[in-house]
């Protein structure tokens, strides 16, 4: 067993590094998915900002792996825009912009008694956020002449309904379509705009949703459900590893040719219904 350890830590240490020199911003990184993200971006030679409101976790973040932070509001154009130049006077360039921030809000489950202004809070983070975030790493991607890579962070609830708030669905659903759009016209520049759909991922986001319907899970519970019940895969339930990875196979020249794609990361449940696989599995 010890061995077969050091021989896994050895084949990563030894695998190539895949993002060498390339300069990314990602927003949400203090934490979750973006934390997640950030060390494995910076593990294959990336230089990484992080911008977020959480200064605390986001500056220790960024010291773990030599990168930088800035605090950053994404509802605020002006944010998004300084950390962008943070880029461009730290390293010169911008390669990789990921859209990650986002809020699940509070707005109220039902469409008759919807909280508008709290609506208004979310499209201001979960869409106008990737707005702001696609629009100015564009300009500076565009300047620098090297294409790019810009990955938005969307949510199943995009492709199902049922599975989020009105409010958390209707922003991510948008961002699909706002990314198709922004694919059509960067194109021409090398640029390539992707999302990536994670579903049941126990970030810290998603188990705080789970507590406002009295469901306090840890990680491990969460991860657990999710592997038994919205699954194809028997058992196995999501990580923020595994939308880590995903980012950095759309941020690394290996998706060279992919632009204009929604990756779900969700154990199949948005292409297939699970039912029939726990149904063959009990009649086994």
């Amino acid at each position: 067993m010890e061995s077969h350890m050091i021989q896994n830590v050895e084949a990563k240490n030894s695998a190539p590094k895949r993002l060498v020199g390339k300069v990314a911003v990602i927003t949400g990184g203090a934490r979750g998915i973006g934390a997640a993200t950030a060390k494995l971006f910076a593990e294959n030679g990336a230089h990484v900002i992080i911008a977020d409101v959480l200064d605390e976790e986001g500056t220790k973040v960024a010291e773990l792996i030599d990168g930088l932070y800035i605090h950053c509001d994404v509802s605020k154009e002006s944010d998004i825009e300084s950390a962008i130049n943070l880029s461009m006077s730290w390293k010169g360039h911008l390669d990789i912009m990921f859209n990650n921030a986002g809020i699940s809000g509070s707005e109220g489950m039902s469409i008759t008694t919807l909280d508008m202004e709290k609506l208004t809070q979310i499209l201001s983070v979960n869409l106008f956020g990737t707005i702001h975030g696609i629009k100015h790493a564009a300009k500076a991607m565009i300047k620098g002449k090297r294409g790019g890579s810009i990955i938005c962070t969307s949510s199943a609830a995009a492709t199902i309904g049922g599975y989020a708030a009105h409010g958390y669905t209707m922003s991510k659903a948008a961002m699909n379509g706002l990314m198709r759009s922004a694919a059509c016209e960067l194109g021409v520049h090398l640029i390539r705009v992707n999302c990536i759909s994670p579903h049941g991922v126990p970030s810290e986001m998603l188990l705080n949703a789970f507590r406002t319907f009295d469901l306090d899970m840890t990680s491990e519970e969460l991860n657990e459900y999710i592997g038994k019940n919205a699954s194809l895969l028997k058992g196995r339930g999501s990580t923020l590893e595994d939308v880590a990875q995903a980012a950095l196979f759309l941020a690394s020249d290996e998706s060279g040719f992919i632009t204009a794609h929604n990756l779900p990361v969700d154990g199949g449940i948005t292409n297939a219904n699970c039912t029939m696989s726990f149904i063959y599995q009990d009649y086994k």
